[in-house]
């Protein structure tokens, strides 16, 4: 998929904030008050805001008048800063960061959702999980849904460390876009578990983790990467649009 953006839209419009260089967000789309919505979107454990995926992704929803915002967890802040790999904030910290971001840009019509680790976040904020954590709260009445691309189930290999207990409860409306072959919960597994009549799923075909299938299957990164985004806007614009708009 191309990464050129209309000119309707604003390609990254970086808010900068006075103690980095580097952008705070990474803002997608059309401004609040023209945009149909807003989606908080937030990386994976190993690449930042900026990364190729998340920039794709992004773009492309933002062509559908959707709103995208995109920031760095504190880790990946210090990492811009000193360029020293670390590995992700606990998750306590990660749900600490997330709740700024959502004050940060509350909306009427607010989905959030990340990329594996963020997506994971994104689906702990609006459970009780949240509101057991010091300083953090259960987000279900600040947002209208949950966006989770490759959903981090368990360690590859390790299915025992389910980590998707949670969902079985929810209450706000949840996207899981999983590849059928994703080492973090393969498409067996993931139709095995059970969920909240709110959690819907669907499956890249023959994807990995990032969405790439192999080149034997006949499918393409370009088409899974188009089935997201088509999925990712449908899901966002039923969560916040009024019914028969």
């Amino acid at each position: 998929m191309s990464t050129n953006t209309s000119n309707t839209i604003q390609n990254a419009d970086l808010q900068q904030e006075q103690s980095l260089d580097f952008p705070t967000y990474l803002i997608d789309g059309p401004s609040v008050e023209e945009a149909k919505a807003t989606f908080l979107f937030a990386h994976g454990a190993g690449a930042g805001m900026d990364h190729e995926f998340m920039t794709d992704i992004a773009q492309h929803v933002a062509k559908h008048g959707i709103r995208v915002v995109r920031f760095d967890f504190p880790y990946m802040v210090k990492r811009r800063e000193d360029g020293k790999k670390r590995p992700p904030d606990r998750q306590p910290k990660l749900l600490v960061d997330f709740l700024r971001h959502i004050k940060a840009h509350e909306s009427e019509r607010l989905v959030i959702g990340g990329k594996s680790m963020g997506g994971r976040m994104a689906s702990i904020m609006v459970s009780d999980i949240a509101a057991e954590v010091p300083d953090v709260e259960n987000c279900q009445s600040r947002v209208k849904g949950v966006a989770c691309l490759g959903f981090p189930f368990h360690p590859p290999g390790k299915p025992e460390n389910f980590r998707g207990e949670h969902l079985q409860a929810m209450t706000t409306p949840t996207l899981i876009l999983q590849g059928e072959r994703d080492t973090f919960g393969t498409r067996p597994e993931v139709e095995a578990w059970q969920y909240s009549e709110q959690v819907e799923t669907t499956f890249l075909p023959d994807g990995d983790h990032g969405f790439k299938p192999r080149k034997k299957s006949g499918h393409t990164e370009a088409d899974n990467r188009a089935l997201v985004v088509s999925q990712l806007v449908d899901f966002i614009l039923r969560c916040t649009q009024p019914k028969g708009h």
